[in-house]
């Protein structure tokens, strides 16, 4: 898939040791579906007993394995979950749905459950019919050899332009026990609310009825991976799930039945935790980066109103392209909030690149200092701030710059 993209100056020095989740074991393989001496095949086991929770992308367009797993989601039983990458099996009509029943039955028989209970998603490139028999004989092999100790390999199996493996982990205190909470995700490109492109799968060993478990998840996942942003652009196959195996009750840890336990209060908090640190490590692997860009929007209407402004800031190329090239053009900032289409006073809009103030009451602050704020564009992180004046209403969104190298990735991603 094009030319081998340079790992983002945001890697981390190491990967975090993940423990084992009762309940669930991982196996990979490589499949050769697209990717040529790496592996691109994961199969999760996931033990009886299992729930899933899950969101997927808005687009018009999805893909065969997303259908499926909102059709699965209804029910919510889980056993076992199968991850492809390469081939995002979207826009394949009647073959892509077939290439779904394929894999979704040989699954079941490898773990022993209903096909119903096999969860599926796919990534990679749209359009090109995929061919499940290339892979599907491989799933009662690597149910054999499933382990629980398989995170790493888990994680870099799902990858396309991902240049490191994104994994994090939370211990988390419930009741009279404490629970495990894991998770890996993929994202690099094609990266945009609804949910930004990228498939994250979480694993805990809590006891949570599912119906709780969903409604935490959408709540969770709308106040992190629903405010990033890298290219504007939605992908076909964005899918989040999280399954609880519910085992740590073997442990005396007490089922939660209802979303008003305060008991769930802790997990609530660690989800959060763990889900906001995956969805930056997308940001910060994205395409070509080379700066990593919050951006704080307050005195909106409302909050929905603020982060209507934030992404149209966030998704601007202009803007984006001013960030990479270290150039403080505040005046593309007053441009995005104006196309926003959201209420602002020009006369009382205020604009920050960090600390510093650059322009106030609708013309550049008096204090503003071109070479200061050059100096800050520097930085590997940047912060940019609007007040526009007209409410109480905030928001915040993560994005980055726009590079060459982003192009040059995109430009043969096929090749």
């Amino acid at each position: 898939m094009g030319s081998t993209a340079k790992i983002s100056p945001f890697a981390p020095a190491g990967l975090p040791e993940i423990p084992e989740v009762s309940g669930v074991r991982f196996a990979t393989a490589e499949a050769g579906i697209r990717y040529k001496g790496r592996t691109d095949l994961l199969l999760a086991v996931l033990s009886p007993g299992t729930v899933a929770a899950g969101v997927t992308t808005r687009s018009k367009t999805c893909s065969a394995p997303v259908l499926w797993c909102r059709e699965q989601l209804k029910h919510g039983r889980a056993r076992a979950l199968v991850v492809n990458s390469g081939n995002a099996n979207a826009f394949t009509g009647r073959k892509g749905h077939e290439a779904v029943l394929i894999t979704a039955r040989a699954a079941a028989e490898a773990v022993g459950c209903q096909p119903e209970e096999v969860y599926l998603a796919s990534t990679g490139v749209i359009g090109e019919p995929m061919d499940a028999t290339k892979f599907a004989h491989l799933l009662g092999d690597l149910a054999a050899a499933a382990r629980p100790d398989r995170w790493e390999d888990a994680a870099r199996a799902i990858m396309t332009t991902d240049t490191y493996p994104k994994l994090a982990v939370r211990r988390v205190p419930m009741g009279s026990g404490e629970v495990t909470l894991a998770g890996f995700c993929k994202g690099a490109g094609m990266i945009a609310p609804d949910l930004a492109t990228m498939l994250c799968f979480m694993f805990t060993d809590a006891p949570i009825a599912q119906p709780v478990l969903q409604r935490l998840l959408a709540a969770t996942a709308d106040r992190t991976f629903n405010c990033i942003t890298i290219d504007g652009d939605t992908s076909t196959s964005d899918t989040v799930l999280l399954f609880a195996t519910g085992l740590a009750s073997q442990r005396g840890v007490r089922e939660i039945r209802d979303a008003a336990d305060p008991a769930l209060e802790p997990f609530a908090e660690a989800l959060y935790s763990l889900m906001h640190e995956l969805a930056l490590a997308v940001v910060k692997d994205g395409e070509g980066l080379s700066k990593f860009v919050t951006v704080e929007v307050l005195g909106a209407e409302d909050d929905r109103a603020a982060r209507r402004i934030a992404f149209s800031i966030a998704n601007s190329p202009i803007m984006k392209a001013a960030i990479a090239g270290e150039d403080p053009n505040w005046g593309r900032v007053v441009m995005a909030v104006g196309k926003s289409g959201e209420a602002a006073d020009r006369d009382r809009l205020a604009i920050w690149f960090g600390p510093h103030l650059v322009a106030r009451d609708g013309e550049r602050a008096p204090e503003y200092s071109e070479p200061v704020v050059a100096e800050y564009m520097k930085n590997p992180e940047i912060t940019i701030r609007v007040d526009v004046g007209v409410g109480g209403g905030r928001a915040t969104v993560w994005t980055c710059d726009l590079t060459h190298d982003y192009i040059a990735i995109n430009a043969d991603y096929r090749s």
